[in-house]
């Protein structure tokens, strides 16, 4: 089996598939071999000498579209999707809840496509479970951010001058992203309190040093796989009333409330915004799919009354390093289940992890989910 790894195209991207360790373990197996893009991992700290070091073949870009597996990080454009075809594989972020049009190119060009976001939330699979690795990154990131725009001290300094108080921080949102974001906030030494509507992150947000805010007048909000259940417009309508209150209250929100395939919930109105103080920042890792906060804009950075409300764009990126060491990892736990003896594409689709990954086979959109 020959493994592609291209360039990343999309725009701010600086990830990479695959990393030197990883290539290294994936080309010591019999039948397996790795080609590399040239240039693929400069912008993840990886240049082209590492790969070739690591047992890979470092070719021109367009060489490795031709691979049996083509592993990418963000999706393909149409253009890269007209590259494959009925004999290959493609494993990357795919957005196949939201993406109809690449779930009907793929199948159209029968390629057998795997959606890194449709790796199931069970115990087996979290070794592949990309969306966890990548948000850990971005909580992080997140906060790191949050600190910087603040222009506070996160952790309580006394100098013969007087004593600075450590800032306040709210995260909304207690997956993993957010749990990242309270265990930083907190390294720094600010003040956290963090909030979930599911009573089962309670305890995580303890777990790492932060108060949880605890809502008893909304029952339990866990839903299907671990993430929150959609509330109903009462119960948004409870906890965007208590959220604006505590809101006036902090330094710095982190918002990371999302569920995948759907809008992200709104959290922070326009006048919870206004009734900050001059000089806070909310950084809002939902801007992608609409935002926690209202007035969060995509990519941009908005000033109301003095407040910079921040909507960064795959944050993941924002550290390349270490997030493409773990997605990395994902693939190539991914690949072990994927690759038989003999390096050929081996598809069980009775494996749960399989059968849930795979989005299209065969000329077939075969995930009911993105087919609708």
């Amino acid at each position: 089996m020959k493994i592609g790894v291209p360039k990343e195209t999309a725009e701010g991207e600086r990830r990479v598939a695959l990393v030197p360790d990883v290539v290294k373990s994936l080309a010591a197996k019999e039948k397996v071999s790795v080609q590399v893009g040239a240039g693929a991992g400069e912008a993840a700290g990886h240049p082209d000498s590492q790969y070739s070091e690591a047992g890979a073949e470092v070719v021109e870009d367009e060489v490795t579209w031709g691979a049996d597996v083509v592993l990418r990080v963000a999706a393909p454009s149409a253009a890269e999707i007209g590259r494959l075809n009925s004999s290959q594989s493609l494993i990357g972020h795919l957005s196949p809840w939201t993406a109809a049009e690449t779930n009907k190119a793929l199948a159209a060009a029968g390629v057998t496509s795997f959606a890194m976001e449709a790796i199931p939330r069970t115990t087996r699979a979290q070794a592949m479970d990309a969306l966890s690795s990548q948000a850990a990154a971005a909580g992080y990131a997140a906060s790191l951010i949050a600190a910087r725009e603040s222009g506070r001290f996160y952790g309580m300094i006394t100098t013969a001058a007087g004593t600075v108080p450590p800032a306040k921080v709210l995260v909304l949102g207690a997956g993993v992203a957010g749990l990242q974001a309270v265990a930083t906030a907190k390294r720094l030494g600010a003040i956290v309190t963090g909030f979930d509507i599911r009573r089962a992150a309670w305890e995580q947000i303890a777990s790492l040093g932060g108060r949880p805010l605890e809502l008893d007048f909304i029952p339990d909000a866990e839903g299907e796989g671990g993430y929150a259940r959609p509330l109903t417009d009462e119960e948004n309508a409870q906890v965007r009333d208590a959220l604006g209150e505590n809101a006036a209250k902090q330094d710095v929100i982190v918002t990371t409330a999302a569920i995948p395939g759907r809008p992200a919930p709104l959290l922070i109105t326009a006048d919870a915004v206004r009734a900050m103080a001059p000089g806070s920042v909310i950084v809002d890792l939902a801007a992608e799919t609409g935002g926690n906060c209202e007035l969060t804009e995509a990519g941009q950075t908005v000033v109301e009354n003095g407040v910079k409300v921040i909507g960064p764009r795959n944050l993941a990126s924002e550290m390349p390093r270490p997030a493409s060491q773990l997605y990395a990892k994902n693939l190539e736990n991914l690949l072990g289940l994927l690759i038989g003896e003999e390096g050929e594409l081996k598809l069980d689709f009775e494996d749960d992890i399989v059968a849930a990954a795979c989005i299209t086979h065969g000329g077939e959109i075969r995930s009911e989910r993105a087919a609708q």
